[in-house]
């Protein structure tokens, strides 16, 4: 059931970036090993606390890795087979979990059944690979026929899922990734353009494969139930928190955030017992230290990240506070080339530092990692909630305030009660009366097992 997901935190690297890959794929190029600049990368994700990552596309594709060539070969501009296998297996010894890109929706223009149809038209055996076909109308690149496409990108044609070919052949990708480079699970890129019962057959043969395979798929709007449940998904990328991180800092209004995590994981939460995939950027959107307001933001906004229900993620880069935006028609700033001997020459340690310490209380918090959710108080920069299993109770006070802030606790089912700060030893407070005011430092947070005095 792919327990170790639920207590994981993910480091993210995008390696056709982050490698300084060029941007275009010539195929026929000799391979190149930049994957080899990734494994001083695994060293310091572990060293930071993460316990799996999550790479990004590797597999042959013409350009950022989503226009897939070939499913069964690394990409040239990356390396080889063998050079993934022991990306992998470093990754392993220092006991991070490794889960991989899935881009099965759609595949670049490039792919060899594609390439097949555009050479012999109605006549290729691989018609029924790709959906929409249409031979009676021109296609935007010239091709003597019109296809489905992803969005507004004819140049990745969509995969006929329903096709029992493209579904063998996707599945048998899946079984060589599992057993050549023992990778943990998949994140499955566009989830929600893919068909629900595909997911459904994929997940039957990944658990087939392994129980502890993790299925994580991108969705961006609706009900994440629709994709996320025992038949389906285990976990979804969970967009409105995202949302919700950035924009409560920068518009100084903590009721958004703490909006979405009621409705999420309160008492009548939709998405209760799901763990979903917590992220305050990625290599889609606006690096986070583009757009709170000041740096400083960014050490709350951690503190929320590692302390509310779901799977947190952090973004390679970001634990600095790197910036980046995308444009109209360019995202390449969003994946820039990263040397971690630079990074930490030329960055100052204390959001690392920071990020360490939070990743060190959740690692060692049951109700951090798996506890229920209630709110406890709200202001426009304040938002305190409690996270609790049978065996702990945790109160969490975040103080995105440029000043030292009390907040008051209703804690009456605790009425003769100690918290103890995780985060910030040896501070201590007492329940007094079922209350307790705590003063949290600014731009930061208290972490408070409670504690019953003579228990």
């Amino acid at each position: 059931m792919s327990e170790w997901a639920q207590d994981a935190v993910f480091y993210h690297l995008y390696p056709l970036g982050a490698c300084g890959a060029p941007a275009r794929n010539d195929l026929i190029s000799n391979p190149e090993p930049r994957l080899e600049s990734l494994i001083p990368w695994i060293g310091h994700a572990a060293g930071l606390g993460a316990t799996a990552l999550y790479l990004g596309p590797v597999f042959e594709s013409g350009t950022h890795g989503y226009d897939t060539v070939d499913y069964f070969h690394v990409d040239r501009r990356l390396g080889t087979e063998p050079l993934l296998a022991e990306i992998v297996a470093e990754a392993h010894r220092h006991g991070v979990r490794v889960i991989l890109d899935a881009v099965f929706g759609h595949v670049g223009r490039d792919f060899w059944a594609f390439r097949d149809v555009r050479d012999h038209g109605a006549n290729s055996a691989y018609c029924q690979w790709f959906r929409g076909l249409d031979f009676g109308k021109p296609g935007p690149f010239g091709d003597r026929f019109r296809y489905e496409h992803w969005k507004d990108a004819p140049e990745l044609p969509r995969l006929e899922l329903s096709c029992p070919d493209v579904r063998s052949h996707l599945f048998a990708a899946v079984d060589y990734w599992a057993s050549s480079f023992r990778i943990d699970g998949l994140r499955l890129d566009s989830a929600d353009w893919l068909d629900t019962e595909f997911l459904s057959a994929l997940r039957r043969h990944c658990n087939h494969l392994s129980p502890d395979f993790w299925l994580m798929g991108e969705v961006i709007h609706g009900d994440y139930r629709r994709w996320a449940n025992p038949d389906a998904l285990h976990s979804v990328t969970n967009y409105e928190v995202y949302k919700g991180l950035w924009s409560s800092h920068a518009d100084h209004n903590f009721f958004e955030i703490a909006y979405s995590l009621d409705r999420q994981f309160g008492r009548h939460g939709i998405y209760r017992g799901i763990a979903l995939y917590n992220f305050a950027d990625n290599h889609d959107v606006n690096r986070v230290a583009s757009m709170v307001p000041e740096r400083a933001h960014l050490f709350p906004l951690y503190c929320l990240l590692f302390t509310i229900p779901g799977v947190p993620s952090l973004y390679a880069g970001s634990e600095w506070g790197i910036t980046g935006t995308r444009t109209r028609t360019d995202d390449r700033a969003l994946r820039p080339c990263l040397d971690l001997g630079t990074m930490r020459r030329n960055y100052s340690s204390d959001l690392p530092d920071a990020i360490r310490r939070l990743i060190a209380v959740r690692r060692g918090s049951e109700a951090l990692r798996r506890g229920d959710y209630r709110q406890l108080a709200v202001a426009s920069e304040q938002l305190a909630f409690l996270r609790q299993t049978p065996q702990e109770a945790v109160a969490v006070v975040v103080n995105a305030a440029p000043s030292e802030q009390t907040v008051t606790l209703d804690l009456r089912e605790w009425s003769n009660a100690r918290l103890v700060d995780l985060l910030n030893p040896p501070a201590s407070y007492r329940v007094e009366r079922g209350r307790a005011r705590i003063d949290v430092p600014a731009r930061w947070t208290r972490v408070l097992r409670i504690e019953r005095v003579g228990a």
